[in-house]
């Protein structure tokens, strides 16, 4: 799918994201104008309304992860089926790494506005919001929850390290029940996956694909810190999570989940929900390129 000559890209930059750089910014900017596109700057950010202008074409997201799915559903709920492409510039970035575009500005630019790799996404809703490429409860959801932004922004992916270290600290294992295409799973951790990665180069549902309409979703049914672990090392070192004790996998394309404590739901690197909460396939999938 080629686009013609006077593309107007609306591109929505996140100036606190970890690894915002205004010289790639800039570069972005100048690649697209060179392929003959004009260019609407726009800026995200916490605390930051955002919205899809009336005459872009297409829409361009440079940051993380989360930036990336702010961007997402402020392009869902425009009403437009408008093209998105992602250029990495925060802390994760594993959308980026799901669809292998050029980290050169101009090599990004060029693919981009040729439409070559153009792709359909079927994101996943959790309540009101929606999620790209991950979600969870658990351990790591609480320890993203004691992320705060001036750490996250002095530490970068450290950060999450160090929270970690206070979940440690202070281990809680409060009992979770999910519902998904009538089976009842109990457990006291859970993770969905959109996409393929998972905090990096890690996956826990290989066979994943943004281009699918499921969900793929593990659940730890204990999530003692030997469980934990267990489960992280099997990550690190990509072995099968197929049979290993304690774990129950399953697909799935909508389900809910509920605890007597108010969990926090991590999406994409964000807190977005505390459960209850119910998570499925969105009917209109999202368009990428």
């Amino acid at each position: 799918m080629a686009t013609s000559a006077g593309e107007i890209v609306q591109l929505i930059y996140n100036p606190t994201a970890g690894r915002h750089c205004p010289k790639r910014l800039a570069a972005l900017r100048l690649g697209f104008e060179a392929g003959g596109a004009r260019v609407i700057l726009s800026e995200s950010g916490p605390g930051l309304a955002l919205a899809i202008d009336e005459d872009a074409s297409h829409v361009c997201a440079i940051g993380g992860d989360g930036t990336v799915r702010h961007v997402a559903l402020a392009l869902a709920r425009c009403g437009r089926a408008l093209p998105l492409s992602i250029y990495p510039g925060g802390t994760v970035n594993l959308l980026h790494r799901e669809f292998a575009s050029p980290a050169d500005p101009a090599a990004h630019a060029r693919r981009t506005l040729s439409g070559e790799a153009a792709c359909l996404h079927y994101a996943a809703e959790i309540n009101d919001t929606l999620f790209l490429a991950c979600a969870s409860v658990g351990p790591d959801s609480r320890a993203v929850a004691a992320v705060t932004p001036a750490l996250k922004r002095r530490l970068g992916k450290l950060a999450y390290v160090v929270a970690f270290l206070g979940v440690l600290a202070r281990w809680e294992r409060p009992s979770i029940r999910l519902g998904c295409d009538g089976r009842d799973i109990a457990c006291e951790a859970f993770y969905i996956a959109k996409g393929r990665y998972f905090a990096g180069p890690w996956s826990f549902a290989p066979e994943a694909r943004l281009s699918a309409p499921l969900l793929h979703g593990i659940a730890l049914t204990r999530a003692r810190r030997r469980d934990c672990a267990r489960f992280a090392w099997a990550l690190l070192r990509g072995t099968s999570l197929e049979g290993l004790r304690g774990v129950a996998a399953f697909t799935c394309t909508a389900l809910t989940a509920e605890s007597d404590a108010p969990l926090p739901v991590q999406a994409d690197g964000d807190i977005v929900a505390t459960l209850p909460a119910r998570i499925q396939l969105r009917a209109d999938p999202l368009s990428f390129c």
